[in-house]
């Protein structure tokens, strides 16, 4: 069994250890490049808190921010995980989308103890400032990073679709995968994805993948990569599959 990840090679190299648990061997095709955005700078007077809405927002902040006391509130268990590593004492993850998140700032946050910093790229997913705002939240959206797409497959992942060494393909975000779809088309291995199978971590995800004719396209019960590689295993164990199916945590 053999994978495709395209994530960031950051993100990348932690999913890749999850499938090569499962006896999976993975090539990490990274579709976006993360880069940091030059001079930004981060304003701390009046924090309270930090809202993380991906993994590589909390880490250009980190970089920027050497104080790890502030709370972190974030969106999934993948940037919570980040921001724990990196050395953020207090954190709390939403295990969802924009919506969970401002539902979680709401319940846990006082909107009147300062403001709320958003660690965020120069392209983001739903509006959680304006979600927060309405329920009288001051939200600092900092631009800390930029995603800069692929211009062209490699020439191993242009070999290895055209000779169907691969057998699934995992993608965790709309961008990615219509940046998939974009250069797979203009290499002209569109029909290669008749033998692999997406797994996509959202509906969202799964509508980008649309244009190309996969063998299937699963879709995760909630966007967290546990939900995602749970679709993984539910479907090898249906395959008869039981190889490493569910390693220990």
């Amino acid at each position: 069994m053999r994978a495709l990840v395209t994530r960031p090679r950051e993100d990348a190299e932690g999913t890749a250890a999850q499938l090569a648990e499962r006896g999976i061997t993975v090539l990490i095709e990274p579709l976006i490049d993360i880069v940091p955005v030059p001079g930004a700078t981060v304003e701390a007077a009046g924090l309270q808190g930090i809202l993380a809405t991906s993994a590589n927002g909390i880490r250009a902040l980190a970089r920027l921010l050497p104080d790890r006391t502030l709370p972190v509130w974030a969106v999934g268990d993948a940037s919570a995980r980040t921001a724990r590593d990196l050395g953020y004492a207090t954190v709390a993850s939403a295990g969802g989308d924009v919506d969970s998140l401002a539902a979680l700032v709401r319940a846990r946050v006082d909107p009147a103890a300062g403001a709320l910093l958003h660690a965020a790229g120069s392209a983001v997913a739903g509006d959680l400032g304006g979600r927060l705002a309405a329920s009288g939240y001051a939200v600092r959206r900092a631009v800390l990073y930029q995603a800069r797409t692929a211009e062209r497959l490699s020439q191993a992942l242009a070999g290895e679709m055209a000779t169907g060494a691969l057998n699934m393909a995992l993608f965790f975000s709309p961008r990615t995968a219509a940046t998939f779809v974009t250069l797979v088309t203009a290499a002209g291995l569109a029909e290669s994805c008749g033998r692999l199978t997406a797994l996509a971590l959202s509906p969202a995800v799964a509508a980008a993948l649309a244009p190309l004719p996969w063998r299937s396209v699963l879709t995760a019960a909630a966007p967290t990569q546990a939900a995602l590689l749970a679709v993984l295993d539910q479907t090898r164990l249906a395959a008869g599959d039981t190889r490493h199916a569910c390693p220990n945590p």
